[in-house]
């Protein structure tokens, strides 16, 4: 198989899986255990919380482990409205289903949701980012790597426009962890494991000291006093070693991911186009598009091939992509659309390959429907 879907989910790294096999396997302990052995894995677990805390490289704040980044945003986004005296979020229309499945649970409890546009490019307008966050909004919550598309919002300067507001800021920083910079700003970041070659079922919440929201999930207090449940040693561990992994490969991953971008266009047909700005975008996200094309059918013809029509989440909804349909793009046009994601484990010869039987699988339906 080769596999072009590292926007779902990445190959667990060899070095995680060796960091996380003791935990698993001997050091079984409960963290949270006076013991010797359950100190030694609160040790282990604060150790990965700091190479979690430096790859995200933001200062000010700390990082509580949670079960995925789904829960850490509904705990950011649901937190913050009940510890604050406001009662508006303002978010983006192409943000991740965690995000806009939680406003609208707030919207059926009385909270006001206000849900920015997009251009054709998929960039927020920042005068109109501006011209809504006022000093009735508790939270701002947008994206920085976006994962259908790759296209990367300012959230630097958000951040300045909501904090003028004496508003929060909160980005899921899920596809940008260990990819590219998180810009300082941000009052709550929101991250993964398994997206940076970690193991899946661990995910963090980055609080700047101050802006904790509520805690979501009760029972104990575990992590920071905020979230309970018995944290798995072996899983923050996998996260630590793959988040001080990818802050080791940083250069060298994002060096890998030009070379196959290049690689990709070149292996592409001219009839290709590209969805979301060709220029403020994470380039190991190639979200595409090729008129009247049977994605679906591309798909079922290319077994062989792991790639997506979009979000992993979403997928098998029936429904063409929300972020498609807010860059402006039909049904049609979302529909003939496929997103490929490459990283670290991807090599040239298979992308190209792989591309390269995508297209001739595209022109053999256009030739039968001639």
């Amino acid at each position: 198989m080769i596999y072009l879907d590292y926007q779902a989910t990445t190959p667990l790294a060899s070095e995680v899986a060796k960091a996380m096999r003791p935990w698993i396997e001997e050091k079984f302990a409960n963290p949270h255990s006076p013991s010797r052995w359950g100190r030694e894995a609160d040790a282990a677990i604060e150790v990965a919380r700091k190479q979690v805390e430096q790859a995200i490289g933001l200062s000010g704040g700390s990082l509580a482990f949670t079960g995925s980044a789904t829960e850490a945003l509904n705990w950011a986004i649901k937190g913050t409205i009940e510890k604050s005296n406001r009662n508006r979020v303002v978010t983006v229309r192409t943000e991740h289903a965690a995000v806009l499945d939680t406003c609208e649970w707030l919207e059926g409890r009385g909270v006001e949701v206000v849900y920015l546009p997009v251009g054709p490019d998929g960039l927020l307008d920042l005068a109109e980012v501006e011209a809504v966050v006022d000093e009735r909004t508790a939270l701002l919550a947008v994206m920085l790597v976006n994962n259908e598309i790759g296209v990367i919002q300012p959230v630097g300067k958000i951040s300045a426009i909501a904090h003028r507001a004496g508003a929060l800021m909160l980005t899921d920083a899920v596809q940008a962890l260990g990819r590219v910079p998180i810009p300082d700003g941000p009052d709550l970041v929101a991250v993964s494991a398994h997206k940076i070659h970690g193991p899946k079922g661990i995910g963090g919440l980055w609080m700047r000291q101050g802006a904790e929201p509520m805690p979501l999930i009760h029972g104990g207090g575990q992590e920071r006093g905020l979230r309970s449940g018995t944290l798995s040693p072996a899983l923050c561990v996998g996260f630590g070693a793959a988040a001080k992994l990818a802050s080791e490969r940083r250069d060298a991953d994002s060096e890998h991911v030009e070379r196959l971008w290049t690689a990709a266009w070149e292996a592409l047909g001219s009839e290709w186009i590209l969805n979301g700005s060709p220029d403020h975008r994470y380039r190991g996200n190639l979200n595409i598009r090729r008129e009247g094309i049977d994605t679906a059918r591309l798909i079922s013809e290319l077994r062989d091939i792991a790639f997506s029509l979009g979000s992993a989440c979403a997928s098998g909804s029936g429904r063409p992509s929300h972020v498609l349909r807010a860059l402006g793009l039909s049904d049609r046009e979302a529909r003939s659309s496929i997103r490929i994601g490459f990283g670290r484990y991807t090599t040239e010869a298979e992308l190209v390959d792989a591309l390269k039987r995508i297209d001739a699988a595209a022109t053999a339906q256009e030739n039968l429907a001639a």
